[in-house]
């Protein structure tokens, strides 16, 4: 299955349903169309190189640490991050080395991925993960 990322109607925040076939594809699909949100990732030089791990019970709050982590790390060096390698990726762990560098511009402020109507599920296809951000 081709990772995709389609946009959730949402009345006040920014939603997400992302489709893939793997669970390191769903979590690097879902951080690029996340950072997609906040910059042209096209623009961006790759400069820096990050170390992030996060541990949660189970792969939907996993996901949401994920992100959060990522959007702290561009919170304090003003970088966005466009590849992801995964170190070790299971339900309730994440080691990665994410690269990225600064955006010419942020469009949009992401507070945090936020729990509310939170699912990563297994379709036929792949996993599927729903995700609603705070903006």
């Amino acid at each position: 299955m081709k990772a995709r990322v389609e946009h959730v109607e949402h009345t006040a925040d920014l939603a997400f349903r992302v489709f893939a076939g793997s669970l390191g594809e769903l979590f690097a699909t879902t951080a690029q169309a996340m950072f997609q949100q906040l910059a042209d990732t096209t623009a961006v030089a790759t400069t820096a190189q990050r170390h992030v791990a996060v541990e949660a019970p189970d792969r939907a709050s996993l996901l949401v640490e994920w992100l959060n982590e990522l959007l702290y790390l561009h919170e304090i060096h003003g970088e966005v991050y466009t590849a992801y390698a995964f170190d070790e990726l299971t339900d309730q762990a994440l080691r990665a080395t994410v690269s990225g560098g600064k955006p010419k511009q942020v469009y949009t402020i992401i507070k945090g991925a936020t729990y509310h109507n939170l699912s990563v599920r297994q379709a036929p296809e792949g996993l599927v993960a729903t995700i609603v951000f705070d903006v």
